[in-house]
Protein backbone atom coordinates (compact mmCIF):
# COMPACT_ATOMS: atom_id res chain seq x y z
CA UNK A 1 0.00 0.00 0.00
CA UNK A 2 1.47 3.78 -1.31
CA UNK A 3 1.88 6.19 1.81
CA UNK A 4 1.34 8.89 -1.04
CA UNK A 5 -1.28 11.48 0.58
CA UNK A 6 -2.94 11.56 -3.09
CA UNK A 7 -1.75 14.97 -3.94
CA UNK A 8 -0.08 15.71 -6.89
CA UNK A 9 3.82 16.92 -6.34
CA UNK A 10 5.16 18.63 -9.09
CA UNK A 11 7.89 16.88 -11.75
CA UNK A 12 10.88 18.67 -10.17
CA UNK A 13 10.97 21.40 -7.54
CA UNK A 14 11.12 24.91 -8.34
CA UNK A 15 14.63 26.73 -7.63
CA UNK A 16 12.71 30.47 -7.27
CA UNK A 17 14.97 32.98 -5.35
CA UNK A 18 14.55 37.10 -4.82
CA UNK A 19 17.30 39.07 -4.07
CA UNK A 20 17.30 42.52 -2.90
CA UNK A 21 20.68 44.66 -4.02
CA UNK A 22 21.96 47.60 -2.21
CA UNK A 23 20.35 50.07 -4.29
CA UNK A 24 17.00 48.72 -3.95
CA UNK A 25 16.88 47.05 -7.09
CA UNK A 26 14.47 43.51 -6.93
CA UNK A 27 15.92 40.33 -9.02
CA UNK A 28 14.06 37.32 -9.28
CA UNK A 29 15.52 34.45 -10.37
CA UNK A 30 14.76 30.89 -10.83
CA UNK A 31 16.77 28.42 -11.82
CA UNK A 32 16.30 25.16 -14.55
CA UNK A 33 18.75 23.36 -15.24
CA UNK A 34 16.94 21.29 -18.41
CA UNK A 35 16.86 24.62 -20.27
CA UNK A 36 19.37 26.35 -22.17
CA UNK A 37 17.54 29.64 -22.83
CA UNK A 38 17.37 32.85 -20.46
CA UNK A 39 14.24 35.02 -20.48
CA UNK A 40 14.93 38.03 -18.45
CA UNK A 41 13.48 41.25 -17.98
CA UNK A 42 12.95 44.78 -16.33
CA UNK A 43 9.87 45.98 -14.81
CA UNK A 44 9.28 49.17 -14.12
CA UNK A 45 6.58 50.07 -11.54
CA UNK A 46 5.08 52.69 -13.74
CA UNK A 47 2.18 51.68 -15.46
CA UNK A 48 -0.90 53.74 -16.43
CA UNK A 49 -2.71 53.56 -13.55
CA UNK A 50 -0.32 56.78 -12.57
CA UNK A 51 -0.70 59.15 -15.75
CA UNK A 52 -3.52 61.69 -15.62
CA UNK A 53 -4.88 63.58 -18.23
CA UNK A 54 -2.67 65.32 -20.93
CA UNK A 55 -0.58 62.11 -19.67
CA UNK A 56 -2.61 59.48 -20.97
CA UNK A 57 -0.98 57.09 -22.65
CA UNK A 58 3.07 58.14 -21.78
CA UNK A 59 4.01 54.92 -20.52
CA UNK A 60 2.83 53.00 -23.46
CA UNK A 61 4.42 55.77 -25.88
CA UNK A 62 7.62 55.79 -24.10
CA UNK A 63 7.67 51.62 -24.37
CA UNK A 64 7.82 51.95 -27.56
CA UNK A 65 10.29 54.86 -28.02
CA UNK A 66 12.95 53.04 -25.82
CA UNK A 67 13.18 50.63 -29.52
CA UNK A 68 13.94 53.60 -31.50
CA UNK A 69 17.44 54.23 -30.39
CA UNK A 70 19.84 54.96 -27.30
CA UNK A 71 22.78 57.35 -26.98
CA UNK A 72 24.78 54.85 -28.07
CA UNK A 73 22.80 52.23 -31.10
CA UNK A 74 20.36 53.05 -33.64
CA UNK A 75 16.88 51.24 -33.71
CA UNK A 76 19.12 49.11 -36.40
CA UNK A 77 21.85 48.28 -34.17
CA UNK A 78 19.29 46.83 -31.38
CA UNK A 79 17.57 45.04 -33.46
CA UNK A 80 20.92 43.59 -35.82
CA UNK A 81 22.72 42.83 -32.10
CA UNK A 82 19.39 40.81 -30.74
CA UNK A 83 19.34 38.96 -34.25
CA UNK A 84 23.05 38.31 -34.06
CA UNK A 85 22.64 36.90 -30.66
CA UNK A 86 19.63 34.75 -32.41
CA UNK A 87 17.88 36.70 -29.28
CA UNK A 88 14.15 38.10 -29.16
CA UNK A 89 13.38 41.34 -27.77
CA UNK A 90 9.70 42.35 -26.76
CA UNK A 91 7.74 45.21 -24.21
CA UNK A 92 4.21 45.63 -22.74
CA UNK A 93 2.52 48.05 -20.73
CA UNK A 94 0.00 47.57 -18.14
CA UNK A 95 -1.76 49.36 -15.79
CA UNK A 96 0.73 48.89 -12.73
CA UNK A 97 4.02 48.35 -14.89
CA UNK A 98 6.24 48.36 -17.82
CA UNK A 99 7.87 45.73 -18.80
CA UNK A 100 10.83 45.18 -21.43
CA UNK A 101 12.24 41.71 -21.73
CA UNK A 102 14.76 39.28 -23.70
CA UNK A 103 14.87 36.03 -24.59
CA UNK A 104 18.31 34.39 -25.56
CA UNK A 105 20.69 31.32 -25.29
CA UNK A 106 22.03 31.11 -21.51
CA UNK A 107 25.57 31.96 -23.13
CA UNK A 108 24.27 35.13 -24.40
CA UNK A 109 22.85 36.65 -21.39
CA UNK A 110 25.23 39.38 -20.44
CA UNK A 111 25.03 40.76 -23.88
CA UNK A 112 21.13 40.68 -24.02
CA UNK A 113 21.05 42.50 -20.72
CA UNK A 114 23.43 45.01 -21.65
CA UNK A 115 21.35 45.96 -24.63
CA UNK A 116 18.02 45.89 -22.27
CA UNK A 117 19.87 47.94 -19.93
CA UNK A 118 21.27 50.55 -22.73
CA UNK A 119 17.70 50.78 -24.08
CA UNK A 120 15.95 51.13 -20.67
CA UNK A 121 18.62 53.65 -19.13
CA UNK A 122 19.55 55.52 -22.33
CA UNK A 123 17.36 56.16 -24.81
CA UNK A 124 16.69 58.98 -26.76
CA UNK A 125 13.90 60.53 -28.40
CA UNK A 126 14.57 62.22 -31.60
CA UNK A 127 12.05 64.47 -32.71
CA UNK A 128 11.17 62.67 -35.92
CA UNK A 129 10.56 59.38 -34.18
CA UNK A 130 8.52 60.99 -32.08
CA UNK A 131 6.38 61.95 -34.72
CA UNK A 132 6.43 58.53 -36.79
CA UNK A 133 5.77 56.69 -33.42
CA UNK A 134 2.64 58.47 -32.97
CA UNK A 135 1.29 57.58 -35.98
CA UNK A 136 2.27 53.83 -35.62
CA UNK A 137 0.14 54.30 -32.05
CA UNK A 138 -3.06 55.90 -33.25
CA UNK A 139 -3.27 53.12 -36.17
CA UNK A 140 -2.64 51.13 -32.83
CA UNK A 141 -5.61 53.07 -31.22
CA UNK A 142 -7.49 52.66 -34.48
CA UNK A 143 -7.44 48.98 -34.81
CA UNK A 144 -8.22 48.63 -30.82
CA UNK A 145 -11.26 50.99 -31.34
CA UNK A 146 -12.43 47.99 -34.31
CA UNK A 147 -12.11 45.52 -32.04
CA UNK A 148 -15.40 45.31 -29.82
CA UNK A 149 -13.75 42.87 -26.98
CA UNK A 150 -11.37 45.71 -26.88
CA UNK A 151 -14.06 48.23 -26.57
CA UNK A 152 -16.21 46.64 -24.62
CA UNK A 153 -13.61 46.25 -21.77
CA UNK A 154 -12.64 49.84 -21.90
CA UNK A 155 -16.44 50.72 -21.45
CA UNK A 156 -16.60 48.84 -18.40
CA UNK A 157 -13.16 49.78 -17.37
CA UNK A 158 -14.28 53.58 -17.73
CA UNK A 159 -17.30 53.14 -15.87
CA UNK A 160 -16.31 51.37 -13.25
CA UNK A 161 -13.64 53.73 -12.71
CA UNK A 162 -14.81 56.32 -13.57
CA UNK A 163 -12.99 59.60 -13.30
CA UNK A 164 -9.42 57.88 -11.87
CA UNK A 165 -6.56 56.57 -13.89
CA UNK A 166 -7.39 52.96 -14.05
CA UNK A 167 -10.50 53.90 -16.15
CA UNK A 168 -8.20 55.36 -19.07
CA UNK A 169 -6.69 53.50 -21.88
CA UNK A 170 -3.50 52.15 -21.52
CA UNK A 171 -2.87 53.80 -24.89
CA UNK A 172 -4.32 57.10 -24.20
CA UNK A 173 -6.01 58.95 -26.68
CA UNK A 174 -6.12 60.47 -29.97
CA UNK A 175 -5.38 64.04 -28.00
CA UNK A 176 -2.81 62.80 -26.01
CA UNK A 177 -1.01 60.88 -27.75
CA UNK A 178 -0.54 63.95 -30.56
CA UNK A 179 0.21 66.21 -27.50
CA UNK A 180 3.36 63.82 -26.80
CA UNK A 181 6.75 65.85 -26.84
CA UNK A 182 10.37 64.97 -26.32
CA UNK A 183 10.34 68.07 -23.28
Amino acid sequence: MSSHSGAASPPFAREIEQTQLANGLRVISEYMPHVRSVSVGLWINSGSRREEGPESGISHFIEHMVFKGTETRSAEEIAREMDGLGGHLDAFTGKELVSFNAKVLDEHLPAAFEVLADMVLHPVFRDDDIEKEKGVILEELKMEVDNPEYLLHESFLSNFWKGHPLGQSILGTRETINGFTAT
